[in-house]
């Protein structure tokens, strides 16, 4: 059944990514959560639901692979984040999507919020990655008020520092509304990520959403590490995650309405997901599947995402195609009618032939990292690669009848079981020349430039 009814002379539409910061599989309403989510919960009844989308369990690998379509073995950036006091960067080799939508009319390129892909040289800023607005800052985790990582502002508008005040989800949602109104105005199509640093540590709140949520302002916050992200704790950790949570909905809502006051929404894609599962311990949910952040369990990679298209995607469907991150450039790209080959190999695919209903699925092999893989029905996890999963054998899951991984049944297939081993070696194979180093190496003595500064 198509999920697109598609003419190859339709107008380009307007594209806009909408990444949320661990997020957890169980924390939008139309998965069950109980956090209020009315806004994502319409984007899901009004857009396709994408139940087997898969993402890195962290965030610098799953940014790059969202803007390069591949892998993040071929530039070194799988096993880490890129840290405040790391001097690398995506290799400048690599052609990020904004540079191909360039080719094809897209004249505004704009990436607003939590960059996370190298800020050490002017090489990697965004307006040298083929974006034309940046608004937001290089590294993660800062203060959601006072916008400081490391003792210095990190809070930018192109390459410039920004003393803009306020809550940066807000922020960040007026940012984007500007950008609609005067990008609309212009009448070329335009893409637009946006990508949110909620809700990531430091867990901190505005106090209208805490109240929402039951702050009790004569009752003490929450005990954590003084000082840094102290402002806008609420009285438990749920309480304040939930309250962030709530923030974003609310943004993600003010975004989609003004794609409707500004009588775009018909043609404009909005893609939402997240860009891993939920941090152990900061009060969200990975549902009923296994695992959180930091794992290539289901509930460190599988993630809520959801896909909209008023003109042209039916309304409240399910797909339950394996796709992901670095299926995204490959996809727009194709929607789009980027002909011209990739200088570099992509190792995403389009889907657009499962969404115009031209096949049922496409069935391939998704690599998750850590030597993890997942296909339609099957997913290995080898003991040798496991991201501090502890494993003493290999595994194997039937995700279709046991999505929450609770049964190992390597011994019951081991014909599967040999398919996927030999599936799994090209991926392992995947080598790049340097790699970013460990998280905490060289954090001893560090000291950020004035105002994050690019020189």
């Amino acid at each position: 059944m198509p999920f697109v009814v598609w003419s190859q002379h339709d107008e380009k539409p307007n594209i806009i990514v909408i990444l949320a910061d661990d997020l957890g599989w169980g924390d939008v309403g139309y998965h069950g959560s109980e956090i209020h989510t009315p806004h994502i919960n319409q984007l899901a009844k009004e857009g396709l639901r994408m139940e087997r989308f898969y993402v890195t369990p962290i965030c610098s690998p799953t940014r790059a692979g969202l803007l390069t379509g591949r892998y993040p073995e071929r530039y070194g950036l799988r096993s880490t984040v890129i840290p405040p006091w790391r001097d690398f960067g995506v290799d400048t080799s690599e052609v990020f999507l904004p540079e191909k939508l360039s080719k094809v009319g897209y004249t505004n390129r704009a990436v607003l919020g939590k960059w996370h892909l190298g800020h050490s040289r002017m090489q990697y800023h965004p307006l040298h990655r083929g974006f034309t607005h940046f608004y937001g800052h290089y590294n993660g985790a800062i203060d959601f008020f006072t916008h400081f990582r490391e003792g210095e502002l990190d809070w930018h508008d192109d390459f410039n520092s920004s003393y803009d005040e306020g809550y940066s989800t807000d922020l960040l949602t007026q940012e984007a509304i500007q950008n609609i109104k005067e990008y609309s105005a212009e009448g070329d199509p335009f893409f637009m990520y946006v990508a949110y640093n909620a809700p990531h540590v430091p867990l901190q709140a505005k106090e209208e959403d805490l109240i929402a949520q039951g702050y009790d302002a004569s009752k003490p916050k929450f005990s954590d590490e003084k000082g840094y992200g102290y402002q806008g704790r609420g009285n438990t950790v749920k309480q304040t995650y939930n309250a962030m949570v709530s923030s974003l909905d609310k943004g993600i809502g003010e975004i989609l309405a003004a794609l409707e006051e500004n009588n775009i929404e018909k043609n404009t894609i909005v893609l939402f997901f997240s860009d891993n599962g939920p941090d152990p311990g900061s009060g969200g949910s990975s549902g009923g599947l296994r695992g959180t952040k930091f794992e290539e369990w289901e509930g460190g990679v599988r993630v809520p995402a959801i896909i909209k298209w008023p003109s042209k995607i039916k309304g409240g469907e399910i797909s339950n195609q394996v796709t992901g991150y670095i299926d995204v450039m490959p996809t727009l790209l194709d929607i789009v009618g980027v002909k011209e080959e990739s200088k570099l190999p992509l190792d995403g695919i389009s889907i657009l032939p499962v969404l115009k209903g031209q096949k049922p699925v496409i069935h391939r092999e998704f690599y998750l990292g850590s030597k993890a893989l997942v296909n339609t029905e099957w997913k290995l996890i080898k003991s040798d690669g496991s991201r501090g999963m502890r494993l003493e054998n290999d595994v194997l899951f039937h995700l279709i009848s046991d999505p929450s991984e609770k049964l190992d049944v390597r011994q019951q297939y081991p014909l599967v079981y040999k398919k996927m081993m030999t599936a799994i070696e090209k991926f392992e194979n995947i080598h790049y020349k340097t790699e970013v180093r460990p998280y905490g190496e060289g954090r001893k003595g560090f000291k950020a430039p004035k105002e994050w500064k690019i020189e």
